[in-house]
Protein backbone atom coordinates (compact mmCIF):
# COMPACT_ATOMS: atom_id res chain seq x y z
CA UNK A 1 0.00 0.00 0.00
CA UNK A 2 1.34 3.41 -0.92
CA UNK A 3 1.84 6.02 1.78
CA UNK A 4 -1.01 8.27 0.71
CA UNK A 5 -2.03 10.81 3.32
CA UNK A 6 -3.43 14.35 3.35
CA UNK A 7 -4.65 15.54 -0.04
CA UNK A 8 -3.92 12.12 -1.60
CA UNK A 9 -5.81 10.07 0.98
CA UNK A 10 -8.87 8.03 0.00
CA UNK A 11 -10.00 4.89 -1.77
CA UNK A 12 -11.93 6.58 -4.59
CA UNK A 13 -9.99 8.67 -7.14
CA UNK A 14 -13.17 10.43 -8.28
CA UNK A 15 -13.79 11.66 -4.74
CA UNK A 16 -10.21 12.93 -4.56
CA UNK A 17 -10.67 14.71 -7.90
CA UNK A 18 -13.93 16.31 -6.74
CA UNK A 19 -12.25 17.45 -3.53
CA UNK A 20 -9.37 19.05 -5.41
CA UNK A 21 -11.74 20.76 -7.84
CA UNK A 22 -13.90 22.13 -5.01
CA UNK A 23 -10.79 23.54 -3.37
CA UNK A 24 -9.61 25.06 -6.65
CA UNK A 25 -12.99 26.71 -7.26
CA UNK A 26 -12.41 28.79 -4.12
CA UNK A 27 -9.00 30.03 -5.28
CA UNK A 28 -8.68 30.00 -9.08
CA UNK A 29 -9.72 33.39 -10.55
CA UNK A 30 -11.26 31.92 -13.71
CA UNK A 31 -12.53 28.55 -14.94
CA UNK A 32 -11.19 26.22 -12.27
CA UNK A 33 -12.79 23.41 -14.30
CA UNK A 34 -10.84 24.12 -17.52
CA UNK A 35 -9.10 21.03 -18.88
CA UNK A 36 -6.63 20.61 -21.73
CA UNK A 37 -8.27 17.84 -23.74
CA UNK A 38 -6.04 15.74 -26.01
CA UNK A 39 -7.13 13.59 -28.94
CA UNK A 40 -5.45 12.25 -32.09
CA UNK A 41 -6.54 12.33 -35.71
CA UNK A 42 -6.68 9.33 -38.05
CA UNK A 43 -2.96 9.72 -38.79
CA UNK A 44 -2.10 9.70 -35.10
CA UNK A 45 -1.25 13.42 -35.05
CA UNK A 46 -2.13 14.79 -31.58
CA UNK A 47 -4.51 17.67 -30.97
CA UNK A 48 -5.16 19.63 -27.77
CA UNK A 49 -7.61 22.33 -26.74
CA UNK A 50 -9.22 23.77 -23.62
CA UNK A 51 -12.75 22.67 -22.71
CA UNK A 52 -14.74 22.89 -19.50
CA UNK A 53 -15.19 19.83 -17.31
CA UNK A 54 -18.86 19.86 -16.32
CA UNK A 55 -19.22 16.84 -14.05
CA UNK A 56 -17.21 14.27 -12.13
CA UNK A 57 -19.47 11.23 -11.87
CA UNK A 58 -18.89 8.07 -9.86
CA UNK A 59 -16.96 6.54 -12.77
CA UNK A 60 -16.37 9.24 -15.40
CA UNK A 61 -15.40 12.81 -16.25
CA UNK A 62 -17.94 14.64 -18.43
CA UNK A 63 -17.69 17.56 -20.86
CA UNK A 64 -20.02 18.87 -23.58
CA UNK A 65 -19.41 19.93 -27.17
CA UNK A 66 -20.59 19.93 -30.77
CA UNK A 67 -20.61 16.35 -32.10
CA UNK A 68 -19.60 17.64 -35.53
CA UNK A 69 -16.44 19.36 -34.25
CA UNK A 70 -12.91 18.16 -34.97
CA UNK A 71 -12.44 16.88 -31.43
CA UNK A 72 -15.64 14.87 -31.66
CA UNK A 73 -14.59 13.37 -34.99
CA UNK A 74 -11.27 12.32 -33.49
CA UNK A 75 -12.94 10.87 -30.39
CA UNK A 76 -15.41 8.91 -32.51
CA UNK A 77 -12.55 7.51 -34.60
CA UNK A 78 -10.38 6.34 -31.70
CA UNK A 79 -12.80 6.01 -28.79
CA UNK A 80 -10.08 7.45 -26.54
CA UNK A 81 -9.02 10.78 -25.04
CA UNK A 82 -6.80 12.27 -22.36
CA UNK A 83 -6.78 15.49 -20.40
CA UNK A 84 -4.84 17.44 -17.82
CA UNK A 85 -6.30 19.93 -15.37
CA UNK A 86 -3.78 22.23 -13.72
CA UNK A 87 -4.32 24.68 -10.88
CA UNK A 88 -1.52 27.23 -10.47
CA UNK A 89 -3.01 28.53 -7.23
CA UNK A 90 -2.88 25.08 -5.62
CA UNK A 91 0.24 23.88 -7.45
CA UNK A 92 -1.58 20.67 -8.33
CA UNK A 93 -2.72 18.84 -11.41
CA UNK A 94 -4.65 15.74 -12.45
CA UNK A 95 -3.93 13.77 -15.61
CA UNK A 96 -6.50 11.34 -17.05
CA UNK A 97 -6.42 8.84 -19.92
CA UNK A 98 -9.36 6.69 -20.88
CA UNK A 99 -12.11 5.42 -23.11
CA UNK A 100 -14.92 7.69 -24.24
CA UNK A 101 -18.66 7.26 -24.67
CA UNK A 102 -21.43 9.72 -25.54
CA UNK A 103 -23.68 11.38 -22.97
CA UNK A 104 -26.72 12.36 -25.04
CA UNK A 105 -29.72 11.47 -22.89
CA UNK A 106 -31.57 13.25 -20.07
CA UNK A 107 -28.34 14.46 -18.43
CA UNK A 108 -27.29 16.20 -21.62
CA UNK A 109 -30.77 17.74 -21.95
CA UNK A 110 -30.62 18.93 -18.34
CA UNK A 111 -27.20 20.51 -18.73
CA UNK A 112 -28.15 22.17 -22.02
CA UNK A 113 -31.28 23.65 -20.40
CA UNK A 114 -29.15 25.07 -17.56
CA UNK A 115 -27.05 27.18 -19.95
CA UNK A 116 -27.84 30.80 -20.73
CA UNK A 117 -30.23 31.38 -23.63
CA UNK A 118 -27.48 32.99 -25.72
CA UNK A 119 -25.23 29.96 -25.18
CA UNK A 120 -28.04 27.59 -26.17
CA UNK A 121 -28.73 29.54 -29.35
CA UNK A 122 -25.02 29.77 -30.02
CA UNK A 123 -24.83 25.97 -29.96
CA UNK A 124 -27.42 25.90 -32.75
CA UNK A 125 -25.66 28.62 -34.75
CA UNK A 126 -22.04 27.48 -34.61
CA UNK A 127 -20.75 24.97 -37.15
CA UNK A 128 -17.85 24.29 -34.83
CA UNK A 129 -14.37 23.80 -36.30
CA UNK A 130 -15.51 24.62 -39.85
CA UNK A 131 -14.44 27.73 -41.82
CA UNK A 132 -16.26 31.01 -41.12
CA UNK A 133 -16.10 33.99 -43.48
CA UNK A 134 -16.68 36.65 -40.81
CA UNK A 135 -18.05 37.31 -37.35
CA UNK A 136 -20.96 39.08 -39.05
CA UNK A 137 -21.93 35.76 -40.63
CA UNK A 138 -21.92 34.09 -37.20
CA UNK A 139 -24.01 36.85 -35.60
CA UNK A 140 -26.46 36.57 -38.49
CA UNK A 141 -26.75 32.82 -37.94
CA UNK A 142 -27.50 33.39 -34.25
CA UNK A 143 -30.30 35.78 -35.28
CA UNK A 144 -31.73 33.13 -37.61
CA UNK A 145 -31.62 30.49 -34.88
CA UNK A 146 -33.28 32.90 -32.43
CA UNK A 147 -36.15 33.46 -34.87
CA UNK A 148 -36.43 29.74 -35.55
CA UNK A 149 -36.13 28.28 -32.03
CA UNK A 150 -37.40 31.11 -29.81
CA UNK A 151 -36.60 31.52 -26.14
CA UNK A 152 -36.70 27.83 -25.18
CA UNK A 153 -34.65 25.93 -27.76
CA UNK A 154 -34.28 22.17 -27.45
CA UNK A 155 -30.83 20.62 -27.36
CA UNK A 156 -29.48 20.29 -30.92
CA UNK A 157 -29.14 16.68 -32.09
CA UNK A 158 -25.50 17.43 -32.96
CA UNK A 159 -24.62 18.73 -29.48
CA UNK A 160 -24.11 16.75 -26.28
CA UNK A 161 -21.68 15.25 -23.85
CA UNK A 162 -18.78 12.85 -23.72
CA UNK A 163 -17.93 10.70 -20.71
CA UNK A 164 -14.26 9.82 -20.24
CA UNK A 165 -14.01 6.48 -18.43
CA UNK A 166 -10.48 6.48 -17.04
CA UNK A 167 -7.99 3.64 -17.17
CA UNK A 168 -5.33 5.97 -15.73
CA UNK A 169 -5.57 8.89 -13.29
CA UNK A 170 -2.50 10.65 -11.96
CA UNK A 171 -2.55 13.11 -9.07
CA UNK A 172 0.39 15.51 -8.89
CA UNK A 173 1.29 18.07 -6.23
CA UNK A 174 4.22 20.45 -6.21
CA UNK A 175 7.04 19.65 -3.81
CA UNK A 176 10.10 21.57 -2.62
CA UNK A 177 13.22 21.42 -4.84
CA UNK A 178 11.05 19.84 -7.59
CA UNK A 179 10.62 16.69 -5.49
CA UNK A 180 6.95 16.53 -6.42
CA UNK A 181 4.43 14.01 -5.15
CA UNK A 182 2.83 11.82 -7.83
CA UNK A 183 0.37 8.95 -7.43
CA UNK A 184 -0.86 7.01 -10.44
CA UNK A 185 -4.09 4.97 -10.38
CA UNK A 186 -4.37 2.37 -13.17
CA UNK A 187 -6.83 -0.32 -14.26
CA UNK A 188 -7.23 -2.22 -17.55
CA UNK A 189 -10.93 -1.37 -17.88
CA UNK A 190 -13.82 0.32 -16.08
CA UNK A 191 -14.77 -2.78 -14.07
CA UNK A 192 -11.37 -3.68 -12.62
CA UNK A 193 -9.83 -2.75 -9.29
CA UNK A 194 -7.50 0.22 -9.21
CA UNK A 195 -3.78 -0.29 -8.70
CA UNK A 196 -1.96 2.65 -7.12
CA UNK A 197 1.75 3.47 -7.38
CA UNK A 198 3.86 6.36 -6.20
CA UNK A 199 5.96 7.75 -9.07
CA UNK A 200 9.27 9.52 -9.12
CA UNK A 201 8.92 13.26 -9.74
Amino acid sequence: MTDRTGIFAGDDPFEIARSWLEEAEKQEPNDANAIALATADQNGLPNARMVLLKDIETDAFVFYTNYESQKSSEIKHSGKAAFVIHWKSLRRQIRVRGLVEKEEGPKADEYYASRSLKSRLGAWASKQSRPLSSRTELVGEVAKMTAKHGINPERPPFWGGFRILPVEIEFWADGPFRLHDRFKWTRPDGNSEWKIARLNP
